[in-house]
């Protein structure tokens, strides 16, 4: 993308458009488009997965950034009419890959490294409409890190998503940035893609007892001897693996949390994620086994339940996450 193009999307979110003639010479309104954020800008190949359609500066830590979810998602699926609480994870995610190149000036290459991502949703503001939900975020960055040239170091940032004026989920995330150079000492052979050995796709556990309809959306395996499971790491998954990586993606355990967790709760599906509090202390390999375990919490007030996870390879931890979740309608 040309620095022409970008500019004109920073004006005002959308490309610019031209004003056509109305009756009698007189100039009409420009027609309201909708595009999606440049793919590039929210790492992800396939553009059907890009949430945000637009972004605008306020000052200099506040922004506000304009997103779509769909009313149907192959992998984020609508669950008893409401819109997967998932995406307002990978929405969140997204806004801080947007921000960090589009307004803060990290070239493209530069690698994220994801430390923590929380979100919290309103079930009742997730059903899903006539038309895909159209929605408004308001940002702010509390902590900015550069490094001495002026480089972005790392970001921290909040969001609250609206939908019709009305608040729908809140999140907060953090991330550190690395330069290509320094991403390939901090990982040397494995920041090779095409060096890091794919583990083998093993055998899901009963897609019903996890929340999903199919196997092929499953990401815990059967443990064996050990208490929890084994996450399976399917890397040719079109959603969780929209582009090839060198690591297990934060979405990839946040999915994990959520299976775990519905596992632990009802055996089944049927709940609704109200919200996850999740780290990422350590770079979770794609080539090592991954034991997930989950563990029942005491209840919350309103008839939610909370159930921790954590993520584990050769006795180090490299996630955990508290989720939270409630029977629809509760």
């Amino acid at each position: 993308m040309s620095e022409m193009t970008v500019r004109a999307v920073r004006t005002n979110g959308t490309p610019r458009t031209g004003r056509p003639a109305g009756p009698a010479g007189i100039s009409a309104p420009a027609p309201q488009l909708t595009t999606t954020v440049p793919r590039e800008f929210v790492h992800r190949a396939a553009v059907a997965e890009v949430l945000l359609t637009g972004w605008r500066r306020v000052d200099e830590a506040r922004f506000t950034v304009t997103g779509q979810w769909p009313r149907l998602h192959c992998f984020f699926t609508p669950i008893d009419g409401l819109h997967d609480p998932l995406l307002a994870a990978e929405t969140v995610r997204q806004v801080g890959s947007l921000l960090a190149h589009a307004e803060f000036g990290t070239p493209l290459g530069h690698q994220f490294l994801l430390r923590d991502l929380s979100f919290t949703v309103e079930p009742g503001q997730l059903a899903v409409g006539g038309v895909p939900a159209g929605l408004e975020l308001d940002v702010v960055c509390p902590e900015i890190t550069r490094r001495r040239d002026g480089e972005l170091a790392g970001l921290r940032y909040e969001a609250v998503v609206r939908r019709d004026g009305r608040t729908v989920a809140t999140g907060r995330a953090s991330f550190v940035c690395a330069a290509p150079a320094v991403y390939r000492r901090l990982r040397g052979e494995r920041a090779s893609r095409s060096d890091v050995r794919r583990p083998p796709l093993t055998t899901p556990v009963a897609p019903w007892s996890v929340g999903r309809t199919g196997p092929y959306d499953v990401v815990l395996s059967p443990g064996g001897d050990e208490p929890g499971w084994l996450l399976r790491v399917d890397t040719g998954h079109p959603v969780l693996f929209d582009h090839p990586v060198d690591h297990i993606p934060g979405m990839v355990l946040l999915e994990a949390a959520r299976q775990a967790a519905t596992s632990v709760l009802r055996g089944g599906g049927g709940l609704v994620l109200t919200g996850c509090t999740a780290e990422f202390p350590r770079f979770a390999e794609l080539d090592v086994p991954c034991r997930i375990q989950a563990r029942r919490l005491s209840r919350r007030l309103g008839g939610e339940s909370s159930v921790l996870v954590t993520g584990h390879q050769e006795g180090e931890q490299v996630f955990s996450g508290v989720v939270t979740a409630a029977r629809p309608g509760a």
